[in-house]
């Protein structure tokens, strides 16, 4: 009676889970997506589906913002990644994405009362998060808001909070922004400006107020 007590709730938990489609809420450009069951990528448009195992490309200065649950997924220009499991019950939401090229972002907003977790990995590196937002490439993150675990090919992970940046490192371990001093806490300015210097007495000048790094830009993802 045990076994087939246990072996019921087994089913029923399997059945609760299930495949869950995304959907093209908005595009620019030239956006394209290559399904599990074809070998040939077709022209997209807003409204259409995506399931699990769709590839999704996008052209030069063309987008994608794509809604899967409680997550959306912006997909940047030249980017090409897989959706490689999408799942959800009555409790939880479970989407892994594969970052081949180029770079996105990804907001994830569960409900109350559900967990969300979303994984992006890319070649050499790994990062997850429940329930919050980043901006990624292959080797780079950005962490918008909340936290997001993130590691490279190697080593461990290390957790990235908002406004901080990680990247991986030419051993492929990730790099913790702890690690880099001061600088790496300070927002850095916008593209094409850099911090002025002060004159002094005499000629010359000081060193500029605010330090400033370039740890890679924009990032990566793996589940904490």
């Amino acid at each position: 009676m045990r076994k087939i007590i246990i072996a019921l709730v087994l089913i029923l938990t399997a059945l609760s889970a299930f495949a869950q489609n995304g959907v093209i809420k908005d595009l620019t450009g030239t956006v394209e997506l290559k399904t599990a069951n074809s070998a040939v990528f077709v022209a997209a448009k807003a409204g259409d589906a995506v399931s699990q195992d769709t590839v999704v490309s996008t052209s030069f200065k063309s987008t994608a913002l794509i809604e899967i649950g409680s997550t959306i997924i912006a997909v940047r220009p030249l980017t090409r990644m897989t959706l490689t499991e999408i799942r959800a019950s009555s409790e939880s939401e479970s989407l892994n994405v594969s970052l081949q090229t180029g770079r996105i972002r990804v907001d994830v907003k569960p409900p109350a009362g559900t967990k969300a977790i979303m994984t992006a990995t890319s070649p050499t590196s790994t990062a997850s998060v429940r329930g919050t937002s980043f901006e990624l490439d292959a080797r780079n993150l950005h962490v918008i808001s909340g936290n997001v675990a993130f590691k490279g090919s190697r080593g461990a992970f290390t957790v990235i909070t908002t406004g901080f940046d990680g990247t991986v490192n030419q051993n492929g371990g990730a790099v913790n922004p702890l690690t880099l001093g001061d600088s790496a806490y300070k927002p850095r300015p916008p593209a094409g400006t850099q911090s002025k210097a002060k004159p002094v007495k005499g000629g010359g000048e000081t060193a500029p107020d605010v330090p400033t790094t370039d740890n890679g830009g924009f990032g990566v993802g793996v589940e904490y």
